[in-house]
């Protein structure tokens, strides 16, 4: 079993648990506006990774509610609270490394928080993946949890659960970007406190594709 199986089977039995303590993204509002802002068509065509319970995907619609959203996340439980947040958008499961699979193109592409349970391989490809479905003038947001590619390894969550994350440096994933033909448009980073008094930074970077 891959570190990505053991993820999705983490996410499916903490959904609601989850969907509790995740659903508020005011951390984020400021950089979802700069994606909404920076998406050219009110009924422009979002593509988003690993959406969760939905969280994201109800923000842009409740700013944006003539987005046509294709959500997708692998885990199964996580779809089912997607779809009954969000009964406006189409909601898939899909293994994020099999984006290439989608025979359409988009206008923008939403990927928030997928990156710590891919390595860095996984990550380059999805990036030129992403960059092969967005049409010239496509907006992609990325976000991630920023440190040393080498402090990469198992965490135990407060509740003994272990999860294998990666973490990511804004250099790696700026290169992977620009050699794929993106300009960045901003790049932000948001400190939270964890329980254990230790602070996790937060890296969001949004590009458009040239």
């Amino acid at each position: 079993m891959d570190t990505t199986e053991i993820a999705v089977q983490l996410f499916d039995k903490h959904a609601l648990s989850y969907q509790q303590r995740f659903m508020d993204v005011s951390l984020y509002h400021d950089t979802f506006n700069t994606f909404l802002h920076s998406i050219k068509d009110a009924d422009a065509t979002v593509l988003e990774l690993t959406c969760g319970p939905g969280n994201v995907t109800k923000y842009l619609l409740d700013h944006k509610p003539t987005l046509q959203i294709l959500a997708t996340d692998l885990s199964p439980a996580m779809v089912a609270l997607a779809r009954a947040n969000n009964p406006a958008a189409r909601v898939d499961i899909m293994d994020c490394r099999n984006v290439s699979s989608i025979q359409q193109t988009f206008d923008a592409v939403m990927f928030g928080f997928g990156l710590p349970y891919l390595c860095k391989e996984d990550a380059s490809k999805l990036i030129a993946d992403v960059g092969s479905l967005l049409i010239t003038g496509g907006v992609f947001y990325l976000s991630t949890m920023e440190d040393e590619y080498n402090k990469s390894g198992i965490q135990t969550s407060s509740q003994g659960d272990q999860c294998y994350m990666y973490f990511y440096e804004e250099n790696f994933l700026v290169d992977a970007l620009l050699v794929n033909r993106f300009s960045i448009i901003d790049v932000q980073r948001k400190n939270t406190l964890n329980n254990n008094q230790t602070t996790t930074t937060d890296l969001v970077i949004i590009s458009r594709k040239l």
